[in-house]
């Protein structure tokens, strides 16, 4: 019997340096029956260019305007299941794979037909045998509360996988929808996390999918601009899934203004109260976006 068909996606913004390292390392995956689609979302600068001139014979998909995270993936994914795919692989460009990684996390989905989603163990870009995150994280939804798992033992409070490498399942997104694109950055991972959860579905890890990962997992205040994109995202999903939506955004507004007033890092909580304000006043629709 072959092996189901896996559509990797790749979702590149101005950072072709990256995605290149990204696409030569997949070329060296063991698994036999993948299809790599890269999407540029609107680049302002030539990464698209660049990259099929790097590799003539990819499939990209040049977006005509910047549509975040989710839209931009939601793009592949919608080509992916249409093209007959039985599982997508989200991964961002920021990653090295390793050859055993989307053997590692098929072989775990395909082990339980209610496992919706299967993430990597994530390991920091300079420092490759430091873990960056076991995973995805936990959304204590009650008390606003979104962190990052990093060992299995925690694997018990699992609440999402995260977005930079994780395997989808199509029976999953054919039952609760694709990514909500009213997370234009950040969140949009968690909310599926959620959504497969209260729909009946397991997320899993494969320990043997080892990815790294470039982007950083802590708040150094050098972009003010993270600071305000993640409270609106993790307002918004406070009040898309909290019972009690407003002591969640709350209790999550408090806190950040104590750790960043402990820090003096007076601008990022002037950042975080905007991304509040905002996230509060962001659509949130009825029903999971579907295809």
């Amino acid at each position: 019997m072959s092996e189901p068909l896996v559509y990797v996606l790749v979702l590149n913004y101005q950072s072709w340096p990256d995605t290149l390292k990204c696409l030569g390392v997949l070329e060296g995956l063991q698994y036999p029956n993948f299809r790599v689609l890269v999407m540029d979302n609107a680049s302002p600068n030539d990464s698209a260019v660049q990259i099929q001139s790097a590799f003539p014979e990819l499939e990209l998909i040049r977006l005509e305007r910047n549509r975040g995270f989710a839209g931009g993936n939601n793009v592949g994914i919608r080509q992916a299941l249409t093209e007959g795919a039985e599982y997508v692989w989200l991964l961002n460009p920021d990653t090295l794979a390793d050859p055993q990684s989307l053997s590692a996390m098929v072989q775990l989905a395909q082990s339980d037909p209610q496992i919706g989603a299967v993430g990597s163990v994530l390991y920091e870009m300079d420092k490759p045998q430091q873990v960056q995150v076991w995973g995805g994280g936990e959304v204590v939804l009650n008390w606003g509360l979104v962190r990052l798992l990093n060992s299995p033992e925690q694997i018990s409070r699992l609440s999402y996988l995260s977005g930079a490498s994780v395997l989808l399942k199509r029976t999953a997104l054919e039952r609760v929808g694709l990514l909500d694109e009213g997370f234009f950055m950040y969140g949009e991972d968690a909310d599926l996390g959620l959504r497969l959860k209260e729909a009946g579905f397991k997320l899993a890890v494969a320990s043997d999918s080892r990815v790294l990962h470039q982007g950083s997992t802590s708040w150094n205040g050098a972009n003010l601009a993270s600071d305000e994109n993640f409270a609106a995202a993790n307002v918004r999903l406070f009040r898309k899934h909290a019972p009690f939506p407003n002591l969640a955004a709350a209790s999550y507004c408090v806190f950040w203004t104590l750790e960043y007033s402990l820090r003096r890092r007076w601008a990022s909580t002037g950042a975080l109260w905007r991304g509040a304000r905002r996230g509060w006043s962001l659509p949130i629709r009825e029903e999971p976006w579907t295809n």
